[in-house]
């Protein structure tokens, strides 16, 4: 079955070359377009995508704004977002609004159909040496309302211990090397991570484990 993507972009002549490489891939469809973050509500509805891919920078709604309601809504579409420069302020807000992960808009078609690919899968975009790079810059820059997650308390010993190799950038290869137990035990220890802290993604769970004081940057 084809992996069902949208595309959220205030410039046609971009909407139009992101929809040709899409649509020229194997297992990959577009099945709809909006050109502002005001119109992804209705998109998401109507053409029920597994991946949205979304600018940050449009006018009206922006696409950390849409990106956060699309969260809200209890929608299953994950969101990679567009940007113009690599590591931009405005992806750190995107990260917490909900996003599984980034693209630099000039990057390969080659690593944008990779992305997709792998955000359909259930997988984070971001490989563990970014996610460090990308969680230490967002902690540094503390949003006033940030609480603990409830869910943190329900994690067992086993979890909580997972939650923080996963925090410090580690692979699920590594975690299980360091763990000394199978590559599976750790993706079900992870499912039910995420299950537990209400995360859409395990960019979301590190996120948490930064803003609870689990891990601090910079720790190995």
């Amino acid at each position: 079955m084809s992996i069902r993507v949208a595309i959220v972009e205030d410039q046609e002549l971009v909407r139009t070359g992101l929809r040709m490489i899409l649509d020229a891939a194997d297992g990959i469809e577009v099945v709809g377009e909006a050109a502002d973050g005001a119109g992804v509500p209705d998109l998401v509805r109507r053409a029920t995508p597994d991946v949205v891919l979304m600018d940050i920078r449009m006018p009206d709604v922006d696409g950390i704004e849409a990106t956060r309601r699309l969260a809200a809504s209890g929608s299953p579409a994950r969101v990679i977002v567009l940007t113009t420069f690599d590591l931009d302020e405005h992806v750190h807000a995107a990260l917490r609004a909900g996003a599984s992960g980034f693209m630099v808009k000039d990057g390969p078609a080659e690593e944008m159909l990779t992305a997709v690919r792998v955000v359909a899968a259930g997988e984070s975009l971001l490989s563990p040496s970014v996610t460090r790079r990308v969680i230490a810059e967002l902690v540094s820059h503390p949003e006033p309302s940030e609480r603990r997650p409830p869910g943190l308390d329900e994690l067992t010993p086993r979890e909580d211990e997972v939650l923080r190799l996963l925090a410090r950038g580690r692979s699920n290869a590594e975690i299980a090397d360091e763990l000394v137990v199978s590559h599976e035990t750790v993706k079900s220890h992870v499912a039910r991570i995420l299950m537990k802290l209400g995360a859409r993604d395990r960019v979301q769970a590190v996120i948490a484990a930064y803003e609870a004081g689990l891990v601090r940057p910079g720790e190995a």
